[in-house]
C-alpha cells in the first residue's frame, strides 16, 4: 500500500484515496464503494495454456468476459485463472486485492497487462492499492500517466 502511494507521489500522479470495509469481489466492492467516483475494475490474473506467460485483464466490473474470447483477443491459445500461488509469486498480491498497481511489484516485467478500451477511455477509474481496504481514484490521464510508468508490456483491447 505505501509503495503504491510513494509511487504515484515520486511519478507525480495525482489521486485520491478512498478508505473503506475490506471487499473482496466485486458484488462486496458495490456495496461499499459504490459511492467512489469512476469506473470500478475487475482485475483477472491469468495464465495461459502451458502456464509459461501471465496477463493480468483490467476490464469494467460488471462486463462478464468469455476467456476463449479474450484468449483470441490476445493472440494466445487458451486461457485459464492463475493459482493465488502464482499470483503471489509474479505480483505479490493475495486474491481479492490485484489490480494494475500489482505490476509494481513485477521486477521482472514479465506479466502483460491488458487493458479494456473501455476501462482506458473512462474519464475517471478506480482500483485497489494492492490491498483490499481502499480503492484510489485516478483520472484518465493519471492512469495513462501510471501504465506510461511502468515496465511491464501494455495493450489496450475491446472486449
Amino acid at each position: 500500500m505505501n509503495n503504491v502511494k510513494k509511487f504515484l507521489e515520486e511519478h507525480d500522479i495525482k489521486y485520491v484515496w478512498h478508505e473503506h470495509p475490506a471487499v473482496y469481489t466485486c458484488e462486496e466492492a458495490e456495496k461499499y464503494c459504490s459511492h467512489i467516483p469512476g469506473v470500478p475494475a475487475k482485475n483477472l490474473f491469468l495464465r495461459d495454456q502451458k502456464g509459461k506467460k501471465f496477463f493480468l485483464f483490467v476490464t469494467p466490473a460488471q462486463k462478464r468476459i468469455d476467456l476463449k474470447k479474450l484468449a483470441e483477443k490476445m493472440e494466445t491459445k487458451k486461457l485459464s485463472f492463475a493459482s493465488p500461488e502464482r499470483l503471489k509469486e509474479k505480483l505479490g498480491l493475495e486474491p481479492g486485492s490485484v489490480s494494475p498497481f500489482g505490476l509494481l511489484n513485477d521486477s521482472e516485467g514479465e506479466v502483460a497487462a491488458y487493458i479494456d478500451k473501455e476501462i482506458a477511455e473512462a474519464d475517471t477509474v478506480n482500483f485497489h492499492p494492492n490491498v483490499s481496504i481502499a480503492s484510489i481514484e485516478l483520472k484518465k490521464e493519471m492512469f495513462e500517466k501510471f501504465l506510461n510508468s511502468i515496465k511491464n508490456r501494455v495493450e489496450f483491447i475491446e472486449m
